[in-house]
Parts: structure tokens; C-alpha cells; sequence
């Protein structure tokens, strides 16, 4: 199934679109991801590089590569510093943040990856109270 999706940084700047399918969604608990996004996890589809299409801001993208680490990058916004997609080192897929997407993705994610270093905190979470919008 191909379902074409928008996404984008939070300042608008950097806008694209990802034509599906995606080859995978990972939630990536490893102490890099969780230091880069400021979070619990990563939140990480995978697609191809010809499913992405950039439509304005590639000249505001801002790459980084961690020292010493064989694959781990992220890129951002240089203008508002959010995350947005990049190319793997690894095997060429391009890694797209799933909190980028303006759309809905029709995959849920499939792998929770790097769990022995998960937070504790982030852990066993249905006790905690939920509030549908703000503190509540």
C-alpha cells in the first residue's frame, strides 16, 4: 500500500513528503536516542530514498555525527532545531522522526530496540494518570 505523508520542523521551514510504504518503525531506547531527542525513546520510521521528496528548507538541514560512533547521526532544523530525516550510513535508508509526520502513519510500531537501556522512569506507565490535553 503507498499513502503519501507531510511532514516537517516545528518552524515550518523544512517540509517534505514520504510516499509509503515504510520498511520499518522502531522505538529505540539506547542512551544516544534518548539523550538526542530528549525523551524516553526514538520514534523512528524507515523508508527508501526515493519515498521522500523535500519540498523547501534542505539548505536549513544541520547534520551531526556523534564522535566515535560508527552509525549514529540525527539532523535538525537549524532555525528551530527540530528533528528531520536523514540518510543512514548504514544501508541508505533514510530515517524519518515520527513526531516530523503532519499525517498519520498507517504502521504502529513494530520493534522496541536497545531495552536493557531503557530508563526506569519510562517504565510501567498505566498507573500513571492521563490527561487527554495539558496537566488536567
Amino acid at each position: 500500500m503507498s499513502t503519501e505523508l507531510r511532514g516537517g520542523c516545528l518552524c515550518g521551514e523544512v517540509r517534505f513528503v514520504v510516499d509509503g510504504p515504510f520498511e520499518a518503525f522502531y522505538l529505540c531506547y539506547c542512551s544516544r536516542c534518548r539523550k538526542a531527542t530528549g525523551s524516553a525513546h526514538a520514534s523512528n520510521l524507515f523508508v527508501r530514498p526515493e519515498r521522500i521528496r523535500w519540498l523547501s528548507g534542505q539548505d536549513r538541514i544541520q547534520r551531526f555525527e556523534l564522535a566515535g560512533a560508527r552509525f549514529f547521526s540525527r539532523c535538525f532544523c537549524t532555525t528551530c532545531g527540530s528533528a528531520v530525516p536523514w540518510t543512514s550510513k548504514r544501508n541508505g535508508n533514510v530515517i524519518i522522526p515520527a513526531g516530523a509526520l503532519d499525517d498519520e502513519p498507517d504502521i504502529r510500531p513494530e520493534r522496541q530496540i536497545y531495552c536493557a537501556d531503557q530508563a526506569a522512569w519510562s517504565k510501567d506507565l498505566d498507573a500513571v494518570p492521563r490527561s487527554e490535553q495539558g496537566r488536567g
